[in-house]
């Protein structure tokens, strides 16, 4: 168990080192907001560590990786009306992972989801960018993901269908810390 925590703090002060200046697959180089850089922080001790939290108001994800501590992430989240609440577990795991709207995204904006009704490969250009926890209650799949992004000037903003987007990069660490099972929960 020391040596998880020992990695897991590790990790965390990798994260944290990260440059300000960030390529989040994008052409033009971006600059993340300093409020929305990961971080080491301390948490309240009733959340258990290996689970997620999201606070969707201040635009927040939360790593608990120790009884104490855990690593802050600014996200983009869900328009209103559109975003998940509730309790999930991550039930799948993809790297590049493909990308179909939802028939009610096309039915909602058909100009802009149509075109995408046969699906989108893997990759840079993909929407859900690098990587996807895809997020299970009771077994099913809610169709919502804590995902990577192409629009990285997104992050801090309620504009998503109801995902909660990342920066590529922020995202590739989440992913490598989070096990399938990891509990999740949109407050």
């Amino acid at each position: 168990m020391i040596f998880r925590r020992s990695f897991l703090t590790g990790a965390a002060a990798a994260t944290l080192s990260m440059p300000t200046v960030l390529r989040a697959h994008t052409e033009e180089p971006f600059v993340l907001a300093d409020e929305f850089q990961p971080r080491e922080v301390r948490v309240r001790e009733q959340h258990a560590p290996g689970q997620i939290l999201v606070f969707p108001r201040s635009f927040f994800l939360y790593y608990v990786f120790d009884s104490e501590r855990a690593v802050r992430y600014g996200v983009g989240v869900g328009k209103a009306g559109l975003a998940f609440k509730g309790s999930a577990i991550v039930e799948r795991k993809a790297e590049w992972p493909s990308w179909r709207p939802t028939n009610d995204m096309i039915r909602r904006n058909p100009d802009r989801y149509a075109q995408f009704a046969d699906g989108v490969p893997g990759g840079p250009g993909n929407p859900l960018g690098a990587r996807a926890l895809y997020l299970y209650r009771d077994g099913r799949d809610t169709y919502y993901r804590i995902h990577g992004t192409t629009e990285p000037w997104s992050i801090g903003q309620s504009v998503s269908n109801g995902c909660i987007r990342m920066l590529n990069d922020h995202v590739i660490q989440l992913y490598e810390q989070v096990p399938v099972g990891t509990p999740v929960t949109v407050l």
